[in-house]
């Protein structure tokens, strides 16, 4: 086979694959996300009315777009000129990791470039939750903190800082699927299950865990 018939063929391929598995050819294990929508969507006293629970999701995917706004909307980059985000962090450590479990693989938020870093290729959604109806969520977020980026704060005080900037971003992330018609819950989880099949870190540690999808 000359080059010219590889190309052709690699080219072909990738075309029939799912957009959510077409990676980045620079760096391979990268999903490029499209530029976050930041106007329009409720108003903030009508996306609070509306904010609620729900517990009963449709299996349909989340439209690339639309996961790339929730992302952004949870913690992403709002004011670029010093990385800041969209949710607030004590000191401005940014220790709360965004890990994005979906059927085709586990994922870390990256919010600088905004784009989602592959963990794993297996499907871990089932792991997230042991609720059976949750597991039907298309989209299951979960919130780890890294205590190795939490050297500005005592040791006795990380825990308690990494709790309360996690509930920022959930709130976040709450605030957007009210917005935007989407249903989502938080939901505790067994960590001990879960953060081996994460490859964690042992400085990491899960805070909670939030489906998102589609309300049923």
């Amino acid at each position: 086979m000359n080059a010219v018939d590889f190309r052709t063929r690699f080219v072909f391929i990738a075309c029939l694959l799912p957009a959510s598995l077409v990676f980045a050819a620079d760096e391979p294990q990268t999903i490029l996300l499209p530029k976050p929508r930041m106007e329009g969507g409720k108003p903030l006293l009508q996306a609070l009315k509306e904010r609620k629970s729900v517990r009963e999701f449709k299996a349909d995917p989340l439209a690339r777009p639309m996961l790339s706004d929730l992302l952004w909307a949870g913690f992403g980059v709002n004011r670029p000129e010093n990385d800041h985000r969209t949710a607030p962090s004590t000191m401005n450590m940014q220790e709360i990791d965004v890990y994005v479990a979906t059927a085709d693989g586990l994922f870390v938020y990256d919010a600088k470039p905004h784009q989602l870093r592959l963990v794993a290729s297996r499907d871990l959604r089932a792991k997230t939750t042991g609720q059976a109806e949750l597991k039907q969520a298309p989209v299951a977020l979960v919130l780890v903190a890294d205590f190795a980026r939490m050297a500005k704060a005592k040791p006795e005080q990380r825990e308690t800082y990494a709790y309360i900037d996690a509930g920022f971003i959930s709130q976040n992330i709450y605030l957007f699927c009210a917005s935007e018609g989407l249903a989502t819950v938080v939901h505790d989880l067994d960590r001990s299950a879960l953060a081996p099949a994460m490859k964690l870190r042992p400085d990491q540690t899960i805070i909670i865990a939030q489906a998102v999808g589609y309300p049923k």
